[in-house]
């Protein structure tokens, strides 16, 4: 019987880690955001995101009022930015673990929102921003608080 030569060895090691990195690539939640090419918080959300483990697919648009607008999310819940996951809309800096909560517990509802850019939400990253609410938004328009974020809960 003949012995695996190292150069085998490691060839296979490679194999099985390239195989590794190819099914956790696969596995990986998409989150496709649609923005502005020139808002450097999306892009730091977007960040944020992909360190939680999604993958995100950015789409450059002008105006991501038409988006929000086709998605159903009313303008009073309106942020810079608009993401589809998993069947549900993202509307502003929504952090990552409110996404992860939404996917697991599959409410029914349109998606999460948090309207305006508060300060210290992902992608915005001032700790001393104050607190603010991620909302769930129902296909009616209403929401109710999903999470509460920063300051006294």
């Amino acid at each position: 019987m003949k012995t695996p030569t190292l150069r085998r060895l490691l060839s296979r090691a490679a194999l099985v880690l390239a195989m590794s990195a190819a099914a956790a690539a696969q596995a990986a939640t998409v989150v496709e955001l649609f923005k502005n090419p020139y808002c450097g918080c999306c892009t730091k959300w977007a960040e944020h995101m992909r360190a939680a483990g999604f993958a995100v697919k950015t789409t450059e648009v002008a105006d991501v009022a038409p988006v929000r607008k086709q998605l159903g999310i009313p303008d009073k819940a309106a942020s810079c930015h608009t993401s589809k996951v998993g069947g549900y809309v993202l509307e502003g800096h929504v952090p990552p673990a409110d996404v992860q909560r939404l996917l697991k517990e599959k409410p029914k509802a349109l998606g999460l929102v948090v309207p305006g850019m508060p300060q210290a939400s992902p992608g915005m990253d001032m700790a001393d921003g104050g607190p603010y609410e991620v909302l769930l938004l129902k296909a009616d328009g209403t929401s109710t608080v999903f999470a509460r974020h920063g300051g006294k809960q």
